[in-house]
């Protein structure tokens, strides 16, 4: 689905992606992992085009779409998340879902105008559409509450939901367990695996909880300092020399190890 070849992002003399290269499979959650600064958010940046790449490049399904802005890989069905909801905070949770969907009649002054039946009929279908998905991620009931109301899981739930108003065929997220209770996380990591399973959604995710990533991914992938690590199982990946170390430390690895030695 998408193939990243020697991607290099500099910031002046900083280096935040440093010739990664990287493959996520049609139909998988692959993982992301890696300590802080590794340059994970980066990498989604320059993949989602929010940044431009110093150099390299990213294919999507075998087409170039190195640099493309957002919008255009918005309808080439490539979405992501963020770290902390952008939500429209003084909208209802409906109302933030039925923005998504791009082109709509009701953008265009003609239509408004003398077109109106027009965007009813429209309106209707994105209501409908907008509470099946809300139906999906157990949080109908909160379809009239300002979004701004929400907790931070719900926040995470209604990001989701947004992918879902429009044919998504890869969703990255960014620590989407961030900030959430382990009974909204769970949540969370339900509909993901529905979304991959039902209606094969492929996803990326960047997490810092271990436990989630064991649950969701395979294969999961390991940056360090702009570069990939390693990649493998979760299994693999927890048992590989070069990313405790990445993670602990030469001197708090040779700790750890010393000690399940004795």
């Amino acid at each position: 689905m998408i193939a990243v070849e020697n991607l290099h992002k500099h910031f002046g003399g900083f280096h935040a992606v440093d010739g990664a290269s990287l493959s996520i499979g049609d139909g998988t959650i692959t993982g992301l992992i890696g300590p802080n600064g590794a340059g994970k958010t980066t990498l989604f940046n320059v993949i989602a085009g929010v940044l431009k790449p110093t150099s390299g490049r990213v294919s999507m399904a075998g087409e170039d779409i190195t640099g493309l802005p957002p919008h255009e890989l918005f309808h080439k069905g490539l979405l992501r998340t963020f770290q902390i909801a952008h939500e429209f905070s003084s909208m209802t949770v409906r109302e933030n879902l039925m923005v998504v969907p791009g082109a709509q009649s009701g953008e265009t002054l003609w239509n408004a105008w003398f077109r109106r039946a027009l965007i009813a009929q429209e309106e209707r279908m994105l209501v409908k559409k907008a509470d099946e998905v809300l139906e999906f991620l157990t949080i109908d009931h909160l379809a009239d509450e300002k979004a701004g109301n929400l907790s931070g899981g719900q926040k995470k739930l209604l990001e989701l939901g947004r992918t879902m108003m429009v044919d998504a065929r890869i969703v990255f997220l960014d620590e989407v367990g961030a900030g959430v209770n382990r009974t909204l996380l769970n949540t969370i990591g339900d509909a993901i695996q529905r979304l991959n399973v039902e209606r094969g959604y492929t996803f990326c995710m960047i997490e810092h909880d271990m436990d989630f990533i064991g649950r969701l991914c395979d294969p999961v992938i390991c940056m360090a300092e702009g570069k990939v690590l390693a990649e493998g199982t979760i299994a693999q990946i927890k048992a590989n020399e070069a990313v405790i170390e990445a993670y602990l430390g030469t001197g708090l690895k040779n700790k750890v190890q010393s000690g399940a030695a004795s």
